[in-house]
């Protein structure tokens, strides 16, 4: 008998958070929050993985995990051979494919802990898995090992915390529990050739901070 995979509750967590405007809202339908529109945290985002992906003599093709209103990925289509962009949210796929047209960009729609990834050098991981449960990021990290890098950013409390406490997949992230996503550490045990920080901007006032790493992976053979 055909084994079927089990949806997790995610894509109605989501589509709830944009149907209610739960991050915030600005003249369009579908809005990702601060995190994706304010400038403080959007332009050393961009200067820094721009410059990346402009350093490589043959364009990369990308990834994008989790693309949101596409505020972020938009500013860096034009740096790869091909941008693939993904989120779970079928109206929000259907919008970004209405909205923004380019050759070499194209739109999925998939959940990502369950469904097969498309091919590419690097992953884009924004400020997704902070929103996720370990046993989702768990199914995602055993992905990862087929792409060469990984351009992370995850929203983590400043300091030391204990890494990874679990959370039930939605709107909110680990930071009340004053923990973050650290995908080298247990129960995730991600490993890498090569880890670098690549922007770290501090909220202020008890907010924790928004980390950008690159990892180089050891890719599967």
């Amino acid at each position: 008998m055909k084994q079927y995979k089990k949806p997790w509750p995610t894509k109605a967590a989501m589509q709830q958070v944009y149907a209610n405007k739960l991050w915030g809202h600005n003249y369009t339908n579908f809005y990702s929050g601060e995190g994706s529109h304010n400038p403080e945290l959007v332009a050393p985002y961009i200067h820094a993985v721009s410059g990346f992906l402009a350093s490589f003599s043959e364009p990369l093709v990308v990834c994008d995990l989790g693309c949101g209103d596409f505020n972020i990925g938009k500013q860096l289509v034009s740096y790869t051979k091909k941008y693939i962009a993904i989120d779970i949210v079928p109206e929000l796929i259907e919008y970004n494919t209405k909205t923004f047209k380019q050759d070499h960009l194209e739109f999925q729609c998939m959940d990502i802990a369950l469904d097969d990834l498309p091919s590419a050098d690097c992953i884009i991981l924004r400020q997704v898995l902070q929103h996720l449960s370990n046993q989702e990021i768990k199914q995602i990290v055993n992905k990862l090992s087929a792409y060469k890098y990984i351009i992370l950013t995850e929203h983590l409390p400043e300091g030391d915390f204990v890494p990874n406490r679990d959370i039930i997949s939605g709107q909110g992230i680990r930071l009340k529990k004053q923990s973050g996503v650290d995908l080298l550490a247990e129960p995730f045990n991600l490993k890498i050739k090569e880890v670098k920080q690549f922007v770290s901007v501090s909220l202020g006032n008890g907010k924790g901070e928004i980390v950008t790493s690159l990892f180089k992976v050891f890719l599967k053979k």
